[in-house]
């Protein structure tokens, strides 16, 4: 039945390591074990190399363990999705852990763009993602939450979810965001999702004042059907997006991934063709 745990579990690392090769960003070497992996790359816009992410099993349970370290080396410009949403199902009691190391160097792009997860009643569940820039690196990237399957009319009454991102400049902490709820105790709580059932974040590297207050003014034309807000985090752009439907939430994020390419990356928005299977 969909959304019981299995009793078998997954240890799975995967660690890619990205480079400028003669006109554009090759995957120059990669380690994994167990069930993650990649596709081959895409070169929709040349030198960008479009990745997509691969977790052959179809979800994550209770007591498994994924790894996930990125590097994109100087120069290198890398776009990393998933050909569909991650599924979180119900745990008999063992928590499952996600790890997410993003590395990028000076003069190196990574747009960090994975579709929603879905966290099914009983989840029992820890993620930890890193991204370390460094001084001349450029970053955008988000996590989408959706909490229960409100179109199947289960809520998120049990379950545990602990999310921590944390964004480093040169070692240093620059942004530290905490996501965690145990059942319903955030679900309709005013300092909370305020009953919504989606949540995301987009985090990109600008500190243009002009564009921040752009985003925020196309932000609002989504209210009241979505509540949406950016601010400014010490040269980091935070947006955060409150939805009842994780579909609402994707169109808004790509939506200001389209106005932020171009002045961040230098490029015109080249949606991966994945989302169009």
């Amino acid at each position: 039945m969909e959304g019981v745990a299995k009793n078998t579990n997954w240890q799975a690392d995967l660690a890619l390591d990205f480079a400028p090769r003669a006109g554009k960003t090759r995957l120059i070497a990669s380690q994994r074990r167990g069930p993650l992996t990649v596709q081959r790359a895409f070169f929709p816009e040349g030198n960008v190399n479009h990745t997509y992410l691969l977790h052959p099993p179809g979800g994550v349970v209770g007591g498994d363990e994924l790894n996930i370290d990125i590097k994109v080396q100087v120069g290198g410009q890398v776009l990393v999705t998933t050909p569909g949403a991650t599924k979180f199902y119900r745990s008999a009691g063992p928590q499952a852990l996600v790890k997410q190391s993003l590395h990028i160097a000076d003069g190196a792009t990574l747009e960090w763009m994975p579709l929603e997860s879905i966290f099914f009643p009983a989840t029992n569940v820890a993620i930890k993602t890193e991204v370390h820039l460094a001084a001349d690196a450029k970053f955008i990237g988000w996590e989408m939450n959706c909490l229960g399957r409100p179109a199947n009319g289960e809520g998120f009454a049990m379950g545990t979810i602990n999310s921590d991102f944390a964004c480093y400049r040169d070692g240093k902490i620059v942004l530290l965001d905490r996501f965690a709820t145990q059942g319903e105790s955030m679900m309709g709580s005013p300092v909370g999702m305020r009953g919504f059932s989606a949540q995301s974040m987009l985090v990109a590297t600008v500190s243009d004042e002009s564009l921040i207050r752009h985003v925020q003014t196309m932000l609002a034309g989504y209210a009241p059907k979505i509540w949406a807000g950016a601010s400014c985090v010490d040269g980091l752009l935070v947006v955060r997006v409150l939805a009842h439907q994780s579909q609402d939430m994707l169109l808004l994020l790509v939506a200001v991934w389209r106005l932020l390419r171009p002045v961040i990356m230098e490029r015109q928005a080249e949606p991966p063709r994945i989302w169009a299977t």
